[in-house]
């Protein structure tokens, strides 16, 4: 049993927030090349789409092998590697002219992002807190990434005006390098080996696919993915194409916002500031209410937000309501779906149960994203692929009602 007196912040929490900062602040930018790259080079809205779809994929399939990777190697190995695919992604796509070496190169990206990502960071922090802090510590290591989130666009619009293309792929492969500076911080204890039962990766994972819970768990997760990648990669275009002028002597405009073009970066990045609040709340409720209702509670929120947007005209005003509401609820479902995996799995191998299901939250976004940019090129317009989200949001808020949340080895 720990210790109630285990100080919350750790140079472990630390450090993982700091690479979660760089990394997620690099990974949300994405958005704000839509417009400038498909100008560039001339390529369609789904070319670019496809690129970043696959991107999320790789990164959905390489998340459960860098969880088991981690467990077998060591969390620093994992990192590193995850670290230099991402690098070396981004110093590579520098070089790519057509819309197929770009879409090769981001397997690369991806496949970097789930080793340098939530998904390893936040199992090597829950396996480093004690049981009473975890929730919280997952919610303040994912809001870490929201502040990311908040610098990356804005940085990346800014850097847009000033250097090419190529040249902030280079600088953005510079930064997650640098993050490597926080390895020797992070040392989990392992907490979980004394306390938990001896079972191998595969009868862990075969006892989770058998559990229904865990299925709903995972279908759930889908419908995240799915708002989250269609939003980052596509919401920065819709504003700068639909929204209406903006006044430069207005407020924006003291702001530093007179064109939609900066709206949609910073709409990105206001999400992430309305995120930070929202992460923090949601893993501090995570330890004292039912994880599965909070996560219903989110979902249909969600739905209920994406609905009123749509169906209002697309102004500056309704733009920022949209991007500080959504932004309360954005990542609210990491610390409380990790959170419920370890609560009913443990943490033992919680970086690769947790990859398993961040790998729905993956396809989730590569549908997003992709058919965001296929139904554009389509019809024009994200209206369809808008109010698809909105249905796949109140699915996920229904679907996790059932879950049963007593640990799996107490049910018998």
């Amino acid at each position: 049993m720990s210790d109630a007196r285990t100080p919350l912040i750790t140079p472990v929490l630390l450090a993982g927030s700091l690479i979660l900062i760089l990394s997620f602040g690099i990974r949300a930018s994405f958005g704000v090349f839509q417009i400038p790259i498909a100008a560039l080079h001339g390529w369609e809205r789904s070319e670019f789409s496809f690129a970043i779809a696959i991107q999320n994929l790789a990164w959905g399939f390489g998340q459960p092998l860098f969880g088991a990777l981690a467990e077998r190697i060591g969390d620093r190995k994992s990192v590193t590697l995850g670290a230099l695919l991402y690098a070396g992604g981004l110093v590579l796509s520098s070089y790519a002219i057509t819309p197929g070496q770009y879409q090769a190169l981001e397997i690369l990206v991806g496949f970097g992002i789930a080793g340098i990502g939530f998904g390893t960071i936040l199992a090597l922090i829950g396996r480093a807190a004690p049981a009473e802090h975890r929730s919280l510590s997952l919610g303040l290591a994912t809001a870490a990434g929201s502040v990311g989130q908040v610098i990356g666009p804005l940085v990346t619009q800014a850097l847009l005006t000033r250097v090419s293309l190529a040249t902030i792929f280079v600088i953005f492969a510079g930064v997650i390098l640098a993050s490597l500076s926080m390895l020797p911080f992070l040392k989990a204890p392992s907490v979980a080996h004394h306390t938990e039962p001896a079972e191998s990766l595969r009868a862990v994972v075969r006892r989770a696919f058998s559990d229904p819970s865990f299925i709903m768990i995972f279908v759930g997760f889908f419908s995240c993915g799915y708002q989250l990648g269609f939003i980052t990669a596509h919401f920065p275009a819709l504003v700068t194409e639909v929204c209406g002028a903006i006044n430069p002597t207005g407020p924006l405009a003291a702001l530093g916002i007179s064109t939609t073009s900066a709206l949609g970066a910073a709409s990105i990045a206001l999400i992430g500031i309305a995120n930070i609040c929202g992460t923090v709340t949601a893993g501090w409720l995570g330890k004292r209410y039912s994880k599965k209702y909070l996560l219903a509670g989110v979902y249909l929120m969600r739905t209920i937000i994406s609905a009123a947007f749509i169906l209002n005209p697309v102004t500056p005003a309704t733009v920022i309501l949209f991007s500080l509401s959504m932004g309360t609820l954005w990542l609210a479902t990491v610390p409380l779906t990790s959170g419920l995996v370890a609560q009913i799995y443990g943490v033992r191998y919680m970086g690769t149960l947790y990859g398993i299901v961040f790998f729905s939250h993956q396809l989730g976004s590569f549908i997003g994203v992709w058919l965001g940019g296929w139904m554009y090129d389509l019809y024009g317009s994200y209206t369809a692929v808008w109010w698809i989200g909105i249905g796949v949001g109140a699915f996920s808020a229904l679907v996790h009602l059932p879950v049963e949340e007593r640990p799996l080895a107490l049910r018998a």
